[in-house]
């Protein structure tokens, strides 16, 4: 797919979403308030939730859990994180954000269209390889090794190509690893199927990536030193908004969203927990608090 038709595409998706949560908001303008917050059961309610595309593999078994345990339905939106935010911080509306970059929850929350948030989890690296890995990548220093082609989409939209140029300058291989890329891509995903076809020997890419039904069984993987991991785009917190049309029904989800059933849905998508050790280290490391 050409860049031009891939960015046709996203802005498609976004427009999309973003009228599909329209309406639904407009929905939830008359509903009934919550009779039950008690037992947690929001029976008839309906929770706008809208989050960056990244966490939608987690979040859509998440929500089939959290609809079965409240009655409340969620009304779901997963698209740009950033064109999300920017949206948010105009004059769009949403109960419930979840999104990438702990700068943006911030500003949405100095802004006043936050009322809070916490730490949801936290994304993390690793060398994708076709099966067998045939080229022998044993470390990162072997991307820039003459002769192997390393997958990329640099263009791709933020962090996909920009984190990963991040992370290659903190390694110090990045110009020769350049040099190794054999056919830039604009999407990360599709870029990736190079790699599964064996037109490319080695990418890097998100873990949840892997954990996605068309990648899942079908790459390698080999670690990578967190150390050389970009800060800015590996925290993903959940905040409940000023526009909140039921505050106890979006407060429960995010509660739900925090705790160990919920936690367990991003883990085995390839997202490190934020109640995990993992996470509550990376939690102290990174400064993940409400403001």
């Amino acid at each position: 797919m050409s860049k031009k038709m891939c960015d046709q595409s996203r802005r498609s998706f976004l427009g999309t979403a973003l009228a599909g949560g329209a309406a639904a908001l407009a929905g939830v303008a008359t509903a009934r308030a919550a009779t039950d917050i008690g037992s947690g059961r929001f029976g008839g309610e309906q929770l706008q939730v809208w989050s960056c595309g990244g966490l939608a593999e987690a979040m859509i078994p998440a929500h089939q859990r959290f609809e079965e345990r409240s009655g409340a339905k969620i009304a779901y939106t997963g698209a740009f994180a950033a064109a999300l935010g920017k949206s948010l911080q105009g004059g769009a509306t949403t109960d419930v954000f979840a999104g990438r970059v702990l700068g943006l929850a911030k500003t949405l929350r100095e802004a006043g269209k936050m009322d809070y948030f916490k730490p949801l989890c936290f994304t993390s690296y690793l060398m994708v390889t076709p099966k067998g890995n045939p080229a022998g990548i044993a470390a990162i220093e072997d991307m820039a090794r003459p002769g192997v082609r390393v997958a990329m989409a640099p263009d791709s939209s933020p962090p996909g190509g920009q984190a990963v140029t991040v992370l290659l300058d903190k390694a110090g291989i990045a110009e020769a690893v350049m040099k190794n890329v054999v056919n830039p891509g604009t999407c990360v995903q599709r870029t990736v199927s190079d790699v599964v076809t064996g037109k490319a020997d080695v990418m890097i890419v998100e873990k949840r990536i892997t954990r996605m039904a068309e990648f899942s069984g079908k790459v390698e993987s080999v670690e990578i030193s967190p150390s050389f991991f970009p800060p800015a785009p590996l925290t993903f917190t959940v905040g409940v908004m000023k526009s909140a049309r039921n505050r106890a029904l979006a407060d429960d989800y995010v509660t739900f969203l925090i705790s160990p059933e919920g936690q367990a849905c991003f883990e085995r998508m390839g997202f490190i927990p934020a109640i995990s050790e993992g996470g509550r280290q990376l939690v102290d490391k990174l400064g993940v608090e409400d403001v």
